[in-house]
Formats: structure tokens, sequence, C-alpha cells
């Protein structure tokens, strides 16, 4: 049979599903260490879970939020990349990856891709910022 996916509103569904993404949740930030407590967390049995835990996922509306990689040249001094970094902290920037080059000639190259919420954050204003700052000697959007 062929696999069909479907988006439902999770007011119509069982809560047992509710229950079980609740449970995967606590188990991939670390709040419990075993399914056994995760289910005993969330009140289902871990039959349930164990039946369900691979064909339920949850929806992440990523409409509000656009994924955004840039190139950056920095300057090869002790906390520049910190800087910037703590500069998209500011601009609530959720960071995906970085990626940064071994420096030549007293510059490396970085890739950083993160998350931001496209109506909280201002991306013009973002990179006017990081073009800006000590030590950044390019910056664009890749």
């Amino acid at each position: 049979m062929e696999t069909q996916l479907l988006l439902v509103d999770s007011s119509i569904v069982p809560s047992v599903f509710l229950k079980v993404l609740k449970a995967k949740r606590l188990l991939s930030k670390g709040v419990v260490k075993s399914s056994s407590d995760a289910c005993k967390a969330v009140g289902i049995s871990r039959s349930a879970f164990y039946k369900y835990k691979d064909g339920i996922f949850s929806y992440e509306d990523q409409s509000a939020s656009k994924t955004v990689t840039l190139y950056l040249r920095l300057s090869d001094e002790p906390g520049i990349l910190s800087s910037v970094l703590s500069a998209l902290y500011q601009f609530h920037a959720n960071i995906l990856t970085v990626n940064q080059n071994i420096p030549i000639d007293g510059v490396a190259d970085v890739t950083v891709t993160i998350r931001i919420d496209a109506q909280q954050t201002d991306g013009k204003l973002l990179l006017e910022c990081l073009k800006k700052m000590n030590g950044v000697i390019e910056c664009k959007r890749v």
C-alpha cells in the first residue's frame, strides 16, 4: 500500500496521537531518559507509543519563518565570529549551521545558515548591521 500523508487539525484527532507527539518531544529534548518514562509522563501505554511513534509527526508551519544562508569574510581575530553570532542572537535568529574555513592571509570565510521570523526580523537591517561590525570584511546573502 502506498503511503499517504494527511494534514489534520489536532482538535479532531484522538488524544493518544497528541500524547505520542508529546512523548517524542520529551525524548528528543532529553527531558526523559526512556520511552517508558515518556509514556508515564504523558499518560499513555508503551504499546500505544510504539504503535504510533513512527507514523505521527508534528507539522511545523514555516510560512512565518524563512531560512537564510549568509556568507561572511571575517578578520582572523579572537572574538569576531562570536560577535557575529551574538548579533544574530540579538536579531532572534535561530542558528542552524556554522561553517568556517581555515583562515588564509588573516581572513576566514564563514557561512552561517539561520532561520528568522520574517515578520519579526528585517533581513536587510540584519545584513546592514553585520556589515558594520568590527572585523566583518564582507557579508552577503547567498
